[in-house]
């Protein structure tokens, strides 16, 4: 049986019906993922343990005790931590790291009876927009190999588009969610900063990090979030707030009022691109919802804010990779000193120092209040634009990225122009917004466009309502496989 193209939703009906076993769905996507390493999307495959732990579930399927992610097989992306397996974070520095501990979510999913298959490729520490940056190659995109599978999730987008896995987990900073699944034309949601633990997720940028899902549908990623999210203890960010049952989605807009920000139709912004977004709000006005023009007036600033804010955070967490308690260490060196310079020097690569050094100088004594201190001031104007928009509006639309898929190598040599590609996603990670980019088109290359939305904090029910609804009326939703 071919289920390239079926989400989960699909295959738990075949397996409740016993026409499909959990350990023919695994064997399914471990021979994907064998057939397609050209891809690159994984670091590290768990054959063995994935099959073994597909054999227990069957048998609870039998005995009619699984859990409610039974046979759901998932990616999960190096950046999150999983006791006794490989934690790389794309990085020489730890290459062989194996971490004693495993992250809350993982703990979460597990219960549930999900599998996991492996770990995910990522740009280094989750920096960059293309998966160009990891120390294990760069992903490619099932669509065309020639190009960026979107970053820095991008071997959890590669895989889910390519079915070699269920659905993924990837985090998202900056837009390392909805970027890649907007390039590889999947699902990806990054929840309300707060909503979902970050326990056992190595830190970038700690105000800015959320961990959420991407998948092959809108019901699939609400389906993820519903056992991911929730409050925890070990979490210190984490917030107490009641969480809903995503998967129940009220499927009418009619009344429903949406926000189109002037801000994000940009000269940049690709023929393509806009003629599908306009496409997405012509259905949505005829089928009932109102459309609003909003005012996002600080988006301007919004990457400068974001890598100033990104980068004193990133520089302040990296500071922990010394070589002296875990990961690489240079073995060569004279003394101490020389020692932290050559491990650190040896072990990130060009754009994790990159990123270090910009933070340090924008903490540094003479520095910080003309930049850091600035950007937190400008952080709380872009928050305040969002609420000032969400008086009037039950969501905002915008493009998730203002091109498709670039090529491999396009932009590796211009670091600001690579920037630029996360424009539309920065400033939900600056208001601490939930976001889902879904698709909605393709260019006339046949790459796929993703369109973003936006919700108030905490009312991910509401852009989850918008996305299956755009999923379930637009055409050019109804076959997503990609044939690889």
């Amino acid at each position: 049986m071919n289920i390239s193209s079926l989400d989960y939703s699909s295959l738990r009906s075949l397996l409740i019906a016993k026409e499909i076993s959990c350990q023919e769905v695994t064997r399914f996507y471990l021979d994907k993922i064998e057939q397609n390493r050209q891809l690159n999307a994984f670091i590290s495959v768990f054959a063995d343990k994935a099959l073994e732990r597909a054999r227990e579930i069957d048998y609870k399927l039998a005995q009619g005790t699984a859990g409610s992610l039974a046979g759901l097989v998932l990616g999960i992306k190096d950046l999150l931590v999983m006791q006794n397996a490989r934690t790389t974070c794309g990085s020489k520095i730890l290459e062989n790291f194996i971490p004693p501990f495993q992250a809350t979510v993982l703990n979460k999913l597990q219960a549930e009876d999900a599998i996991f298959i492996g770990k995910t490729n990522l740009d280094e520490f989750g920096m960059g927009s293309s998966n160009e940056n990891s120390y294990y190659k760069p992903v490619k995109n099932p669509h065309d190999t020639t190009r960026v599978p979107g970053g820095s999730s991008g071997g959890s987008a590669a895989a889910v588009a390519g079915s070699l896995c269920t659905a993924a987990l990837g985090t998202d900073t900056g837009g390392s969610i909805r970027q890649p699944a907007s390039f590889c034309g999947v699902v990806g949601l990054k929840p309300t900063y707060g909503r979902v633990s970050r326990f056992g997720m190595v830190a970038y940028a700690s105000s800015l990090d959320q961990i959420g899902p991407l998948a092959k549908s809108v019901a699939d990623a609400a389906l993820l979030l519903r056992f991911m999210a929730g409050f925890d203890e070990l979490d210190s960010t984490s917030a107490s707030v009641p969480v809903a049952d995503y998967s129940v989605m009220n499927g009418s807009v009619k009344g429903l009022r949406v926000g189109i920000p002037k801000e994000y139709f940009i000269s940049g912004l690709e023929p393509d691109v806009n003629s599908a977004i306009e496409n997405t709000i012509q259905l949505l006005k005829d089928s009932g919802a109102e459309i609003c023009e909003v005012s996002l007036p600080h988006t301007e600033y919004a990457i400068a804010t974001y890598y100033i804010i990104a980068t004193a955070e990133a520089s302040a967490n990296l500071a922990r990779f010394d070589g002296v308690r875990y990961g690489y260490r240079d073995e060569h060196a004279s003394n101490l000193e020389e020692m932290y310079i050559n491990s650190r020097t040896n072990g990130f690569g060009e754009e994790v120092k990159r990123r270090i050094m910009l933070g340090t100088y924008v903490l540094s004594s003479g520095y910080y209040d003309a930049y850091y201190r600035k950007a937190q001031k400008v952080r709380t104007l872009i928050k305040k634009d969002f609420e000032e928009a969400f008086k009037t509006v039950h969501c905002i639309l915008t493009p998730t990225s203002p091109t498709t898929a670039f090529r491999l190598n396009e932009k590796v040599a211009d670091p600001l122009t690579m920037y630029l590609s996360d424009v539309f996603t920065v400033s939900l990670n600056l208001a601490g917004l939930p976001g889902i980019s879904l698709p909605c088109g393709k260019d006339k290359q046949g790459l796929p466009i993703g369109v973003q939305l936006i919700g108030k904090a905490f009312d991910e029910q509401m852009i989850l309502r918008f996305a299956g609804f755009i999923e379930k009326n637009n055409p050019i939703l109804n076959n997503r496989q990609v044939s690889v």
